[in-house]
């Protein structure tokens, strides 16, 4: 089996990589430089989502499957030439040369604020300029399948963890709660939405191989537990008394609206919706059409991070 693979050198990328070498693949990636990235049994091709149309023909040419899972997250700047017209520049490249199109997006697309369960056809409304270009990103590879036959599937999944993680928010909250700095906000009934970067490869992999029932077919992929048992887990593996300090929402909000001129107050807006969020994003449809199981739990994953945390590795 051949495969295609952007954004190769990112977290998610680096682990599918792997797992495709793991399985005798053949592997190649999009690389910016031979000397950015060197994962041995696969083959870097140099080259970014800019690169010419033949350029990139070369890249996906006789694939069996590409993933599509470069993204600019950071660089607002950069994000509409990346996560837009590189999405684009890619599909032209793509499309006859070919098999199977795997996107990579994420839930974060469906909005924030949301209460409830989420399937795959929930309103797309995303917020920040990252949601809103994956979003468009994903809406030109579903318009290609629909009008041009390319065959695609897409994986939103939620927030994602391992332990090189670039994204830094959940080792902060494990230290708050090391520290016995945390408390809840609000009351409770708040949802964490997680899944280990492992089971995320395992979707992606299925994404890539098993059969369909459809072209342009969405997924969702992600765990889920109340947050007081996610506060929990994380305790529990710090060897701590699970905290039960709780602050009302209204006044945690207050705070933060006050304290929004100092740069590096700790807190955030976005960090108080996450974790008083009451959304739980279902997975029905990919165990249900793909297999698709959470062979890591939120216990063992989230414990295992933890651990790692602990043992000074951050």
């Amino acid at each position: 089996m051949i495969v295609a693979i952007t954004g190769g050198t990112g977290f998610i990328g680096k682990h599918l990589i792997a797992r495709h070498v793991a399985r005798g693949d053949q592997v190649r990636y999009l690389t910016r430089s031979k000397a950015e990235e060197d994962f041995r049994g696969a083959s870097a091709h140099i080259g970014n989502l800019s690169s010419s149309i033949d350029e990139l023909r070369q890249f996906v040419r006789g694939a069996d499957v590409l993933y599509h899972c470069a993204a600019e997250l950071r660089n607002e700047a950069e994000m509409h030439n990346t996560n837009v017209l590189g999405t684009a520049n890619l599909l032209a490249a793509a499309t006859g040369e070919t098999g199977r199109w795997v996107q990579l997006s994420s839930t974060g697309i469906y909005g924030s604020g949301l209460h409830g369960d989420i399937h795959e056809e929930a309103e797309i409304n995303p917020v920040n300029a990252y949601e809103k270009s994956k979003a468009v990103s994903d809406s030109l590879v579903c318009a290609a399948a629909e009008k041009q036959g390319l065959p695609c599937v897409v994986l939103r999944p939620s927030n994602v963890y391992g332990t090189d993680m670039p994204n830094q928010s959940l080792f902060q909250l494990i230290r708050m709660i090391d520290r016995g700095m945390f408390f809840f906000i609000g009351k409770q009934g708040a949802v964490a939405n997680y899944i280990p970067v492992e089971n995320v490869v395992d979707a992606l992999v299925l994404c890539g191989t098993a059969g369909l029932p459809g072209n342009g077919r969405v997924y969702i992929v992600s765990d889920h537990r109340a947050f007081e048992d996610f506060v929990g887990i994380i305790a529990a593996a710090l060897g701590k008394r699970t905290p039960h300090k709780s602050l009302p929402e209204s006044l945690v909000r207050a705070a933060v609206a006050l304290a929004g001129l100092i740069p590096k107050f700790p807190l955030k807006s976005s960090r108080v919706d996450a974790l008083t969020n009451r959304t739980i994003y279902r997975i029905d449809r990919i165990v249900s059409e793909l297999g698709y199981r959470n062979k890591i739990s939120m216990e063992e994953g989230i414990g295992e991070l933890t651990r790692y945390w602990k043992n000074g590795s951050t």
